[in-house]
Formats: C-alpha cells, sequence, structure tokens
C-alpha cells in the first residue's frame, strides 16, 4: 500500500508543484530579510506567467518567455518598491492592490491580445525542455525526479544553498540583515537602506516571474486565467512557516507540494475534488500553527532562563 502511493510518479508531480511556489518563496525570503514585506507574490507570478507565454508565442523561444515573465515580474516588484520603499506605503496594502491588479489585468489582455477567454493554448507556444544530467539523472528514485528537468528547476535548487552562503557569510548579505534588522544602524555605518531594499524586492521580483514561467511553460505549456491559484500566498507562508531561512522555506515549500501532489493522488481514487484540492492549504495551515506554539513556548523559555 505504501509503495502504491508513495511512488516516482508521487514525487515527481510533488517536485513540480514546489518549484514554482520554491521560487516565489526564496524571493520573499530575500524581502523579508531586507525588511519588506512581500506579499504580492500571487499577482507577480500570475503576470509572470502572463508574459511567458505571450513571449514564448511571439518569439518561438521558451528562453525568450522565461526573460519576459522575470521582466513582467520586476515591473510589479518595481511599483511595489516605489510605494514601499520611496513613498513609505503600507506594503500589505500596496501588495494586495498589486496582487488584484495582475489577476485583472491579465483577464483584460487574454482575449485583447490573443482573442480568447479562459484558457489560451496554441502550438507556436514553446515550452521549458527538461534536461537529463548524464548519470545523475539514471540515480533510482532520485534521479529521473531532481535530475531530468528544466533549467529554472536546477537554478530553484541551486538557489537554496547559494542563497544560505549570501545571506549568513557574504559581506553583502550581512548588510542585507542589517538593513532589514537595525535599518538606522545601517545607514550609520555608511550602508544605504534605500538601494538594499530596491535589490531585494526587484530580485523577489525577478523569481517570482520566473515561477510563473516555470508555471505556464513548464508545468503545463498554456496560460490560464487565475493559473497561480493560490501558490503566491504560500509563498507568503513559506516565508512565514520557514522563518526567512532558506533551509526552513524549502521545507515547507516540501510539505506543501507533498500535500498537493496527494491530493491529486486521493482524487484519482474516489474522493471528492473539493476534499483533495483543499488538503494542501489544510496542511500548510496546521503547520504554521504548529510551528508558531513551537515558537513561543521557545520564547517563553528564553524568557524564564
Amino acid at each position: 500500500m505504501f509503495e502504491q502511493i508513495f511512488d516516482t510518479a508521487l514525487f515527481d508531480s510533488a517536485t513540480r508543484a514546489m518549484i514554482p511556489i520554491l521560487l516565489a518563496a526564496l524571493g520573499g525570503m530575500i524581502c523579508e530579510r531586507a525588511g519588506v514585506f512581500q506579499i504580492a507574490l500571487e499577482g507577480i507570478m500570475l503576470a509572470g506567467a502572463f508574459a511567458a507565454v505571450a513571449g514564448s508565442y511571439l518569439a518561438l523561444s521558451s528562453g525568450v518567455g522565461v526573460i519576459f515573465g522575470m521582466a513582467a515580474g520586476m515591473l510589479i516588484a518595481l511599483a511595489l518598491a516605489y510605494g514601499t520603499v520611496t513613498r513609505r506605503g503600507d506594503s500589505i496594502v500596496l501588495g494586495i492592490a498589486l496582487n488584484l491588479l495582475a489577476m485583472g489585468l491579465t483577464g483584460f489582455l487574454l482575449p485583447q491580445l490573443f482573442d480568447v477567454r479562459g484558457v489560451f493554448q496554441h502550438p507556436r507556444i514553446d515550452g521549458l525542455d527538461r534536461i537529463a544530467i548524464p548519470g545523475l539523472s539514471q540515480i533510482p528514485w532520485v534521479g529521473p525526479v531532481l535530475f531530468d528537468n528544466t533549467i529554472p528547476t536546477y537554478l530553484a535548487l541551486l538557489l537554496v544553498p547559494a542563497l544560505w552562503v549570501f545571506l549568513f557569510r557574504s559581506p553583502i548579505g550581512l548588510r542585507l540583515r542589517g538593513v532589514g534588522e537595525r535599518p538606522l544602524a545601517a545607514e550609520t555605518l555608511g550602508v544605504s537602506p534605500t538601494v538594499y531594499k530596491y535589490g531585494a524586492v526587484l530580485a523577489s521580483g525577478a523569481l517570482a516571474g520566473m515561477a510563473g514561467a516555470q508555471l505556464s511553460l513548464g508545468n503545463v505549456v498554456q496560460f490560464a486565467e487565475n493559473m497561480s491559484s493560490g501558490r503566491g500566498w504560500v509563498a507568503v507562508v513559506a516565508v512565514m512557516l520557514g522563518r526567512a531561512h532558506p533551509v526552513g522555506v524549502v521545507g515547507a515549500c516540501a510539505l506543501f507540494a507533498l500535500a498537493e501532489a496527494l491530493g491529486f493522488r486521493f482524487q484519482g481514487n474516489g474522493l471528492p475534488v473539493q476534499i483533495t484540492d483543499a488538503l494542501p492549504f489544510v496542511v500548510t495551515l496546521i503547520a504554521l500553527v504548529v510551528a508558531r506554539k513551537r515558537f513561543a513556548r521557545l520564547l517563553d523559555l528564553t524568557t524564564a532562563g
């Protein structure tokens, strides 16, 4: 029974579900470390998915599509950075507004540019190819899942250790964390909080835009209205659940992705679709509550000591 459920196909499905969320969450993590609460990941991912399909359709190239997706993400992130860093607006209010803008704008542009509604599919859209790494892709279980994948997938997995080194072992990462934790002290030392905050928000836009490109050109080869389907919000939760740490963030994303893959598996076994669709969000919510309780308990012990 266990082997029938937890097979290679399940973990491949979980990996495909995890990568877009992980890319967006890593971007949100960088923002969190810089002292900016990035809540516009849902809208950025959706805009990136739309722009990636448009770029791939126009240029017949998935690479161009990914660049379009990242550019769209950075454009929305720039609006967020200007509103929150330069104008000192509320990041939550502005982030929600940008999410709604992305949802409405992609829904409006779809029939205007491609004369379709709901879903856009076309033979001109070039999807992301899976690239097998010789030798590693032949490893049982792990090989086909991790080492026969798209470039954004490899990049997302490499970014986890790379960002750990960047944040905790590099001078720039130290300054970035200083800007987020003690902005006045950082400014006294000659570090510009504005520059670092802008850089962090733009980096999050590029990563969340790439997440959208992976979603629309890697997981599927099409664009559907609101196809991000809450993944950006899950990425925000993953940043909180993982305490803005690369290892914690990837663990939270893996938990959600496994729950989503199990939901699809159980759906095929006759469970109502409403239950299987809700399963990933329920698991994420429970994990967040448990993590917050553990943190509160540790805080009490520290205070008592």
